[in-house]
């Protein structure tokens, strides 16, 4: 297994954010955890055991509870740093799944995922944890996310040191995460994506959010020389250059992909096999047949 992510660092930045909250920094988990919480509300389902999994604050537990549609819910952190007022929280590694095998009905797992060496491996263990038609549901920062970002710091780097290290890290796509659901053994899986564009003043502005949010760059292969002042001087210029509306200010991509999945149960609809069809394609289409 490939280690991309220094998961001891990502660690010590998302707990270091939650300490030094700011006022909005949160407010991707917000856009996530709205979004679960209206899709969790369609579900014509009652989840007795509920699980939010690294979600940060718990802006998604506290919508998802709102909906009516949970019994019990338990949110599992890395410590009880994210804890609220009188809140609990079940302390584990973001890599690990302290759940019994069928134990709980719905895993909630908002923004979190993208972080992960294994991902499959959670994914494996997430199904697993969940009773048969437990049903998980996922928000996942995908491909497009901070393109306009990695752009210019590539190219910051590229003019002033003649060469570029790993500064944003890697998303998924669409299709890469649902096939990875599908190799996990999760059945009935949905999967799309909401791309949302957020403007900032400067360069400077959006990284401050970026590390209200426990994002800075924790890829196990950046580079640990130490960047100037005069770099991001530079790479906020090109930014400004690039990816500026007519008022000055820039523009910022992030893209969430919604996974939902659920455990096999025999209940659930099965896809007919080949060849069983009682009619024809061309016949349900009232399509004419045309010999050559």
């Amino acid at each position: 297994m490939d280690i991309l992510f220094d998961l001891p660092l990502v660690t010590a930045r998302r707990e270091r954010a939650i300490a030094r909250a700011v006022a909005g920094g949160d407010f991707l988990l917000d856009i996530a955890a709205n979004e679960l919480a209206e899709r969790l509300g369609v579900v014509e389902r009652h989840f007795e055991e509920a699980v939010e999994l690294h979600g940060g604050g718990g802006n998604a537990a506290r919508a998802a509870f709102k909906t009516g549609k949970i019994g019990h819910l338990t949110r599992i952190e890395t410590s009880a740093a994210f804890a609220g007022p009188g809140e609990d929280i079940s302390p584990a590694a973001l890599e690990d799944m302290p759940l019994a095998d069928q134990s709980v009905n719905l895993v909630l797992s908002p923004l979190s995922l993208h972080l992960t060496n294994d991902t499959p491996g959670m994914l494996i263990r997430i199904r697993r944890a969940l009773k048969p038609d437990g049903l998980f549901m996922a928000a996942i920062p995908g491909a497009g996310t901070l393109v306009e970002l990695r752009d210019v710091l590539l190219a910051a780097e590229a003019e002033l040191f003649g060469g570029a290290s790993p500064r944003v890290i890697p998303f998924a796509d669409v299709r890469d995460i649902g096939g990875l659901m599908q190799r996990a053994g999760f059945a009935l899986p949905v999967i799309d994506a909401e791309t949302y564009t957020v403007r900032y003043d400067t360069l400077f502005h959006l990284m401050r959010d970026l590390r209200a949010m426990g994002m800075s760059n924790p890829l196990a292969g950046r580079s640990r020389t130490p960047l100037t002042r005069a770099f991001f001087v530079r790479a906020a210029e090109i930014y400004a250059e690039r990816y500026s509306d007519p008022d000055g200010r820039i523009r910022a991509t992030f893209t969430i992909v919604y996974a939902s999945g659920w455990a096999p149960h025999e209940s659930q609809q099965k896809p007919l096999k080949p060849g069983s069809a009682k009619m024809r394609l061309a016949d349900a289409l009232r399509v004419t047949d045309h010999p050559e």
